[in-house]
């Protein structure tokens, strides 16, 4: 008779996921998961499979999440919403930030030359630029910023403004710092 799983499953993933935001993918040891996760090592296989399928999953889940955050903060729309995204990422407590992002981490230790992570990756941007696309729209209309605004660039320009922000961060750029990052780029918008 086989053994019940005597542990959450979304609990461990998270648990796994601190490790892997932490020390990225190669820096993380089998070792460091079993403890992080507090089960064992076949327990680990039979979950999730091998180290590659248990990262892949819980990046999927840290940009599902982070995406989410984002994703509240632009309700609403219009310039407003760029600004309280780009504010609460600003105010994201300093253990976080001392971690970066794990999205830009993985970028950063697998560059472009990753389908599954380049999938994720695309995956989360295009449902995040989606909605800041969105936003700017309506600021344009709204009078926000000016009308003759090329979206796609203003876009890309939020998404870097936001990446360089995480790697601020990481870099241990102060919570002031960050704020100024992301008022500035709202007043860069607003022409």
């Amino acid at each position: 008779m086989a053994r019940q799983k005597e542990f959450d499953r979304i609990d461990t993933l998270n648990r796994a996921l601190e490790v892997f935001w932490q020390k990225g993918y190669a820096g993380t040891s089998t070792s460091d998961l079993l403890e992080a996760m507090q089960i064992g090592r076949q327990s680990m296989y039979d979950t999730f499979g091998d180290k590659r399928s248990l990262y892949l999953e819980a990046l999927q889940q840290y940009n599902q999440a982070s995406v989410n955050d984002l994703l509240r903060q632009l309700q609403g729309g219009g310039l407003d919403a760029i600004e309280r995204m780009l504010q609460a990422f600003a105010s994201r407590p300093k253990r976080d930030n001392a971690k970066g992002c794990m999205g830009v981490n993985a970028i950063c230790e697998f560059g472009t030359d990753d389908d599954e992570v380049n999938a994720l990756r695309d995956a989360s941007g295009k449902q995040l630029n989606q909605a800041v696309e969105a936003a700017l729209r309506e600021a344009a209309v709204g009078g926000q910023i000016a009308a003759d605004t090329d979206i796609p660039q203003a876009v890309a320009f939020v998404a870097a403004t936001l990446s360089g922000m995480k790697v601020s961060a990481k870099a241990g750029a102060s919570i002031a710092t960050l704020r100024a990052i992301a008022s500035f780029a709202v007043q860069a918008l607003r022409g």
